[in-house]
């Protein structure tokens, strides 16, 4: 019950990956048929993940993490002296950290902060900080501890308006939620392909126009045509793109066995999981549950809270002891935890599920949560 950390990767992706070292690990590029071989697997990789998301391959830049991709995002993107950066106090760090650090080159940086008693970002505190110098807003589709869902389109919307653009971190709801960036509206927006099962490897999604624009980060003798190559140095690591259509077959073939859109079937699964966890912890006395109580579709089952008089750790080692895997901490939303009044370091306790948790599993963690607390 840690997915929010990374899920166990399909079968499908672990054998493509071996099938790719054990027979293509060759150069791509070159003439020769292995090569070439190598070259359209690797690029099927990066089309399966345009798929994914609903956009198209030129515009899926692959990397080895989440956090890695948007630091690369802000080497490369342009700012002078004077520009503004909107930045949020809910995100991960990495949503947050790169862009912050551009402060050393003249660019100001301002907070958007979420709202402490519900954990949302709205768009009332969203104009407290726009102003005609506002250039890029960052923000959560979904915070990593609140799994609250916010109306990214509705944002961008209004950050577009601005004349701004707007970089969404979609980490924690792409598990849980069908990506369509296209309907978002984002310039870029970015997901952790390891917590659906898939490689290690993050992917970005940075619309045409605005990758275009960015100052590539390739060796200049190359030129500047490049597409998503701009923005991966050294290029994507090639065994692990090359398994990436084993996890677009895995979510088509989910939806087909069961009739239907597969994060739609997700959605209704991970509803019945969640919701007698949120009815036990917000039964429970002393017990301070982040986010809503209700499982919908402003939710997703990514839940976090803390005891009176207990710490987090103390929590979680119990339920180590009955082998049921959870998290404490802050899990890289320090100012989020910081803002709540809590440690930083304790954090809260985190219960993140994902759609291979089953019933039986969900019963006995309350089983052991009503030893525990």
């Amino acid at each position: 019950m840690d997915n929010a950390g990374g899920s166990p990767p399909l079968f499908g992706v672990i054998e493509a990956v071996h099938d790719y070292m054990r027979f293509r690990q060759v150069n791509l590029g070159a003439s020769y048929a292995l090569s070439a071989d190598a070259t359209s697997r690797v690029a099927a990789g990066a089309a399966a993940m345009a798929q994914l998301v609903g956009c198209d391959a030129e515009e899926v830049v692959l990397g080895p993490s989440s956090t890695l991709l948007v630091r690369l995002l802000a080497l490369a993107l342009r700012f002078e002296p004077g520009d503004e950066i909107v930045v949020t106090n809910l995100d991960h760090e990495s949503n947050i950290a790169p862009w912050r650090e551009l402060a050393e080159k003249g660019v100001v940086v301002r907070e958007w902060r979420f709202d402490p008693a519900t954990g949302d970002l709205t768009l009332n505190a969203l104009e407290r900080v726009l102003t005609a110098r506002t250039k890029l807003v960052c923000f959560p589709h979904v915070s990593n501890l609140f799994g609250t869902v916010h109306d990214a389109a509705a944002f961008v919307r209004r950050i577009h308006e601005a004349g701004a653009l707007a970089c969404v971190d979609g980490v924690a709801f792409a598990p849980h939620r069908r990506v369509d960036v296209r309907a978002i509206g984002a310039d870029f927006y970015f997901l952790s392909l390891y917590k659906l099962s898939g490689p290690h490897e993050g992917l970005l999604y940075a619309r045409r126009d605005r990758l275009r624009a960015t100052r590539s980060l390739a060796f200049a003798f190359l030129g500047d045509d490049l597409g998503p190559y701009r923005l991966q140095p050294g290029n994507v690591n090639h065994e692990l793109t090359a398994s990436l259509p084993a996890l677009l077959e895995y979510y088509v073939a989910l939806g087909k066995h069961h009739g239907g859109d597969a994060f739609e079937v997700i959605e209704a699964h991970e509803a019945l999981l969640a919701q007698p966890i949120l009815d036990f912890l917000s039964a429970r006395k002393g017990v301070r549950l982040l986010g809503r109580t209700r499982m919908g579709a402003d939710r997703v089952p990514t839940i976090s809270f803390t005891v009176e008089g207990r710490r987090s750790q103390e929590i979680v080692r119990a339920l180590d002891a009955h082998r049921i895997g959870t998290r404490f901490g802050n899990f890289y939303s320090y100012r989020t935890v910081e803002a709540l009044g809590l440690d930083p370091q304790d954090g809260v306790v985190r219960i993140s599920l994902f759609h291979a948790n089953t019933p039986a599993e969900v019963t006995r963690l309350l089983g052991t949560l009503d030893e525990t607390i």
